[in-house]
């Protein structure tokens, strides 16, 4: 067991969630982790472990990540948690499923009697539907699944030839969280010889009885952009939201080359290009974003709030901003809903990394994020080559 994680988390609490966040998303393709991509404004993440900080009862959350966006899930983690963050941990995954579940039950201490297993990809399953797998599995001792019966005709085929239809009334689909005394699923995964497709059938592999509770249809998995489009849909729906309420900032940023410093725009490195002066690194996409959101938000700007009286913005990196722009909104009640900036400059080219670029800003804001990119026709300071400017549009909304 990792005692350096479980040390982090206070004993004595008898529940826990491990929520497993680091999938790669690939058949999503969006190019980021899908537990890192924005759903109507606010990442998957987030949206999936909202319901868990509404349970009545104290219970540990420990979130299985991408081993190299840790710190980035620890602040998400932070932010939805809020009071609550001294009984989260956030663990680095493993080669597979399998193993990220084994890291995140490793992380747990003792104290824990009942754990469930949940999805970040099942990120509008409501807290309801985690209270019922927590009671029958404290009731039963056995493990627990939330299903739905399954309403399409079922037809086993041979290729392209149907060969008969199954019958469906003893079938049902399995969701997510799966919950399980802890010592009997330890004990399970130690034992399992082979991985299997959830973790009921780990269980049920060691020889462990496996029991149903309803489903709910909302804590469908986001597997595809249609998913992720039907989802956005779902939370619009749920908010009432009909663009009344929104919000918009506007924020622009200059800065001068200087061949001495690297080059980091739009949060990407141009390996070879000037860099840009500044207080920090210059990186005058990512304060343009700043600007906007802290626009939006009627927060001030980048300047009042991260100004270069204070050392600690010495060389800061543009996340830094830009994540602190979305904590401020947060504390006044607001997140952001998309952005839009254009980068105005000979170089560098952005062209070939607009989509590299977007993922990263995105990534940070917790929201989709357009860029593009022009030129002056060799007008003005950014046509003669002295320098690079940025202007940013932001769109935020109350919580």
């Amino acid at each position: 067991m990792d005692t350096t994680t479980t040390a982090l988390l206070p004993s004595g609490v008898s529940r826990a969630v491990v929520v497993v966040a680091a999938g790669s998303g690939t058949r999503l393709g969006i190019g980021t982790a899908k537990a890192f991509v924005p759903v109507a404004g606010s990442l998957m993440l987030a949206r999936a472990l909202e319901p868990l900080f509404t349970l009545a009862l104290p219970t540990l959350v420990v979130v299985v990540a991408p081993a190299d966006r840790l710190d980035e899930c620890r602040q998400v983690v932070a932010t939805v948690a809020g009071a609550a963050v001294p009984y989260t941990a956030v663990v680095p995954g493993g080669t597979d499923r399998h193993a990220s579940v084994q890291a995140g039950l490793a992380a747990l201490p003792d104290s824990v009697d009942v754990v469930l297993v949940h999805d970040a990809a099942r990120c509008l399953t409501p807290a309801s539907q985690f209270e019922r797998v927590f009671d029958v599995v404290t009731t039963t001792g056995d493990g627990v699944v939330p299903a739905l019966p399954v309403v399409d005709t079922v037809k086993r085929v041979d290729g392209d030839v149907v060969r008969e239809t199954v019958d469906r009334s003893a079938l049902v689909g399995v969701q997510t969280p799966q919950g399980f005394p802890l010592a009997a699923l330890r004990q399970a995964y130690a034992v399992s010889a082979r991985s299997e497709t959830d973790d009921a059938g780990v269980f049920q592999a060691a020889g462990r009885t496996v029991r149903s509770v309803p489903g709910d249809a909302d804590a469908f998995k986001v597997t595809t952009r249609w998913d992720l489009g039907r989802a956005e849909s779902i939370v619009r729906a749920r908010s009432g939201a009909d663009g009344s309420a929104v919000r918009i900032g506007l924020g622009v940023d200059v800065h001068a080359f200087d061949a001495g410093s690297p080059c980091r725009v739009g949060l990407l490195d141009f390996p070879g290009e000037p860099g840009l002066s500044g207080h920090s690194d210059g990186d005058a996409v990512a304060h343009a974003v700043c600007d906007a959101l802290l626009s939006a938000g009627g927060l001030g700007d980048i300047g009042g709030r991260f100004g270069t009286a204070d050392p600690r913005y010495a060389g800061a990196t543009g996340d830094v901003f830009v994540r602190g722009a979305v904590s401020l909104l947060a504390e006044a009640g607001l997140a952001p809903v998309s952005v839009t900036v254009q980068v105005v400059g000979n170089r560098p080219r952005i062209g070939a990394r607009r989509a590299e670029m977007q993922d990263a800003l995105a990534a940070v804001v917790g929201a989709p994020v357009a860029v593009s990119g022009t030129t002056t026709d060799g007008l003005g300071f950014t046509g003669r080559g002295e320098g690079l400017a940025a202007i940013a549009t932001a769109v935020v909304r109350p919580v």
